[in-house]
C-alpha cells in the first residue's frame, strides 16, 4: 500500500524560515529515496511554526529538487483563490512536471477568519459556493470558446483533482464527482469512519471508475516508545497555544516535557492527538495495522510534527522500513 508525505514546514524555535525551506527540500529527496509515493504540502497562513503558506511556489521548488516523487497541495484552500489562478498556476506546474503534480483542493480557509478576510478581500470568494468554484477550476484545463475565459497554460496540462476534507460534505461531494478523496483523520478523527461511508456510499463513477480513500495520520517514530513520545511532545504544546490565540513556532521537546501541563490541558491533548500513532517501530506497525483494518483505506499520508529535522527524517526512514 503507498506511504505518502503531508509536510507543513514545520518553523522549530530557533530556525529560520530559510533553514526550515531547506529542510522541507531535504525531506522530499529523503522521501523520494526511500519509496514514498507523493510529497504535498499544506497552505496555512499567520501561523509562525508553518512555512508553507506559499503552497504553489513550494510545489515548484521540491519537484525541481526531485525526480519521480509525486508533487502537490494538501491542499489549496480554494475559497482563499480564484479558479482561473488556480488552474494557471497547477497547469503551468503539470507543464513543467508532465505525470507529477498532484491539485489536492480544500474548502478550509486554512486560517483564521481575519487573515482569511486578507486573503480574500472584502466581498470576496467564500466557501459556500465551493462546489461551483471547483467545477469552474476543472473546467478551465479544457478550452471553451463559449466561455469567453480560458485559462491558456491549463489546457492539456490538467493534474489529477482530489477533494480533502474533515467531514461529510467533502466526503459527499467527492463521492458525486468521482473524485478520490483525501481526509484529515490526523485532526478530524472522530469523523473518519463516517466520511468514509459517505464518500463511497455517494460515489459515482467519474474521474475514478472506483472509490478512492487516503487518510492523513500523524505519526512519529523513534527506536523506542519513550523517545517517540518525548519527540512528539512539541506538536501538543503548538496545538495548545493555538487554541488560547498565541501561535507559536515548534518549541523543544525540552520546553515541552517542562510546561505546567494542568489536568484539563492533559485531557484536551489527549483527546486532540488520541489518533495519532507514536512509538517505536512495533508499536507504530501495529497502530498503522489497524487504522487499515477499521477504515479499508488505500493509501496513507503521513505528517511528522518534530522540532528537529534529523528526527523528522528518521520517523520516516523507520516508517519506511516496515513496507521491506
Amino acid at each position: 500500500m503507498p506511504l505518502s508525505v503531508l509536510d507543513l514546514s514545520p518553523v522549530a524555535e530557533g530556525n529560520t524560515v530559510g533553514e526550515t525551506l531547506r529542510n522541507t527540500l531535504d525531506l522530499a529527496r529523503a522521501a523520494e529515496r526511500l519509496g514514498y509515493h507523493r510529497y504535498w504540502l499544506a497552505e496555512h497562513h499567520n501561523m509562525p511554526g508553518i512555512a508553507s503558506s506559499a503552497t504553489v511556489v513550494l510545489i515548484g521548488h521540491v519537484a525541481d529538487a526531485t525526480e519521480r516523487i509525486r508533487v502537490g497541495s494538501g491542499g489549496i484552500m480554494l475559497p482563499n483563490h480564484a479558479p482561473l489562478v488556480v488552474a494557471e498556476q497547477f497547469g503551468t506546474l503539470e507543464a513543467f512536471h508532465p505525470g507529477r503534480i498532484d491539485l489536492g483542493i480544500g474548502r478550509a480557509p486554512g486560517t483564521d477568519q481575519r487573515t482569511a478576510l486578507a486573503l480574500r478581500g472584502p466581498g470576496g470568494l467564500s466557501a459556500e459556493n465551493f462546489p461551483e468554484h471547483l467545477q469552474e477550476l476543472i473546467g478551465y484545463f479544457t478550452h471553451s470558446e463559449a466561455r469567453g475565459v480560458n485559462a491558456v497554460v491549463a489546457e492539456g496540462n490538467q493534474p489529477p483533482v482530489w477533494l480533502l476534507g474533515s467531514s461529510g460534505f467533502s466526503a459527499q461531494l467527492a463521492g458525486r464527482l468521482g473524485l478520490p478523496f483525501s481526509f484529515a483523520h490526523h485532526f478530524a478523527a472522530e469523523n473518519t469512519l463516517p466520511a468514509v461511508q459517505l464518500y463511497r456510499e455517494n460515489f459515482r463513477p467519474g474521474v475514478l471508475d472506483e472509490p478512492y480513500v487516503m487518510l492523513g495520520v500523524s505519526v512519529v517514530a523513534a527506536e523506542t516508545d519513550e523517545r517517540a513520545r518525548f519527540l512528539a511532545g512539541p506538536s501538543g504544546l503548538t496545538f495548545l497555544s493555538l487554541r488560547r490565540g498565541r501561535p507559536i513556532a515548534l518549541p523543544t521537546p525540552e520546553e515541552a516535557a517542562e510546561y505546567p501541563y494542568t489536568e484539563m490541558d492533559r485531557a484536551f491533548l489527549a483527546e486532540r492527538f488520541g489518533s495519532s500513532i507514536v512509538g517505536s517501530p512495533e508499536t507504530v506497525h501495529k497502530g498503522l495495522e489497524q487504522l487499515l483494518a477499521d477504515t479499508g483505506a488505500d493509501e496513507l499520508m503521513v505528517t511528522t510534527m518534530v522540532h528537529g529535522h534529523a528526527d523528522r527524517v528518521r520517523s520516516y526512514e523507520l516508517l519506511a522500513a516496515l513496507k521491506s
